[in-house]
């Protein structure tokens, strides 16, 4: 840890420099969509020249299955289209791939569950508007997906916006502090909601209560004649692969151990390593290295640890965002999976404790325990008033987020009442809901006539 060499600016100069901003980046100029130049395919073609060949059809299925899936997959497309466009160039700490599906449910280290955002394979720093189009684009996506009349869609995403700025606007009386001490319980994060919508939350919290690492390992490990645990195959989502990729995966988790904490470290000594599988997980990871590894102890207690593969962030590759200089002196020195866990230790208002990295022969990881009572909410079946609850909902765990970096008030004072820039956003939003539909048709268009999803 370094002291500055400068006094840090106060809250007011920090608004002051917001306001000023404007001169150079109008607020209704967040209404822009570039469109020109995109090559939205040979973007898609190109992540999958990266990824294990024999998953990249079923990550084309997945992606194929609505406008939403395809949405969810495309964080890349959506860097490269923000970089083309304006910006204010307010960098914060960035989750990269804030769409509504990207929070959710998990348990704290306390054992109690907390709403928040859980998905940082992008995260990296990024002008602070990126993430809530993101998230915004998301709200009329889904809104649009299930038929819901335009009016409710678009108050749902206006409402998000405005949220955003509210809680980012209240944060600034806050200390540093006190923002990072902030997080959300599951249950209390709805309590403003009707009767349908607490109905819903209830059935999710207890979905993910049931989501433990004792259940998983029910349904996912078998017991051989042996007694060593392993686990069922279900190819392709979940295979073993040969003896040497095991061996390199157990001598890397070693690797995993020297950057989690003491405590974790000695914790891990009770167990032994019995098996590692290769295991698809999600929409757009699909391709990526991403493994799932049963630790026994003594007793026959298991212990399921995933190891994700973690390559450069969509918004520094695709979205061209320069770096501060440290962040790029830290990932040099410990990879990207490096990077992921620290992104995701300052986004989050708790983390597993179980969070590391290391760097492997053919790419970096980083290492979480599996399935911790996670969970979360599909805004697609919400109904109308719920749906706008989980919009807003979401709008302020990302301001939470976005309010631990030093230039979140700059934000606040660029942002001021919130009219124009809401109106921006959603104008924006609803273009790239129609830009994101014509990709999507194109994709679809193209899978199809190679053969790889059936026509």
């Amino acid at each position: 840890m370094t002291t500055p060499q400068h006094p840090p600016l106060t809250t007011t100069e920090h608004f002051a420099a917001g306001r000023r901003l404007r001169r150079a980046a109008p607020r209704r100029s967040l209404g822009d969509l570039v469109t020109e130049r995109r090559d939205p395919l040979g973007i898609l073609d190109a992540q999958n020249r990266h990824r294990v060949p024999e998953l990249v059809p079923l990550r084309t299925a997945r992606m194929s299955a609505s406008a939403f899936a395809f949405y969810r997959g495309t964080a890349a497309l959506m860097a490269a289209d923000l970089a083309a466009g304006p910006s204010t160039g307010i960098l914060v700490a960035s989750c990269g791939d804030a769409h509504v599906a990207n929070f959710g449910f998990y348990a704290s280290p306390q054992r109690t569950l907390v709403f928040d955002l859980n998905d940082f394979d992008e995260a990296a720093w990024a002008p602070w508007e990126w993430d809530v189009k993101r998230l915004v684009a998301s709200i009329v996506i889904a809104g649009q997906a299930t038929g819901r009349d335009d009016a409710v869609t678009r108050a749902a995403a206006r409402g998000a916006v405005e949220q955003y700025a509210a809680t980012l606007r209240s944060s600034r009386r806050s200390t540093p502090v006190a923002r990072y001490y902030q997080h959300f319980d599951a249950a209390g994060s709805f309590d403003a909601g009707s009767k349908a919508t607490r109905r819903v939350v209830r059935a999710a919290i207890a979905d993910a209560e049931k989501r433990t690492g004792e259940q998983a390992t029910r349904k996912l490990t078998e017991r051989g004649d042996d007694g060593r645990v392993r686990f069922i195959e279900d190819a392709p989502r979940m295979t073993h692969f040969d003896a040497e990729i095991e061996r390199r995966i157990a001598a890397a988790l070693d690797g995993y151990l020297q950057s989690a904490r003491a405590d974790i470290r000695l914790l891990i000594s009770h167990y032994a390593l019995t098996d590692t599988v290769r295991r698809v997980v999600g929409v757009g990871s699909v391709g990526t290295r991403c493994y799932l590894s049963a630790l026994v102890d003594g007793d026959g207690s298991v212990l399921l640890m995933q190891t994700k593969e973690a390559g450069r962030s969509v918004l520094v590759e695709h979205g061209r965002c320069p770096q501060p200089a440290e962040v790029g002196d830290f990932v040099a020195a410990g990879g990207e999976g490096r990077r992921v866990v620290a992104l995701q230790r300052i986004l989050q208002g708790v983390s597993d404790p179980f969070l590391g990295y290391f760097r492997g022969e053919e790419a970096d990881f980083y290492v979480r325990q599996f399935r911790d009572m996670k969970g979360g909410i599909d805004a697609e079946t919400l109904d109308d008033a719920s749906f706008a609850l989980y919009a807003r909902a979401c709008a302020t765990v990302l301001a939470r987020a976005h309010g631990q970096s030093p230039n979140a008030t700059e934000v606040v004072g660029y942002i001021g009442d919130g009219r124009a820039v809401t109106d921006a956003i959603v104008a924006w939003s609803y273009a790239y809901a129609d830009l994101s539909r014509s990709d999507y048709d194109a994709f679809v268009a193209a899978s199809s006539a190679e053969g790889e999803i059936p026509g």
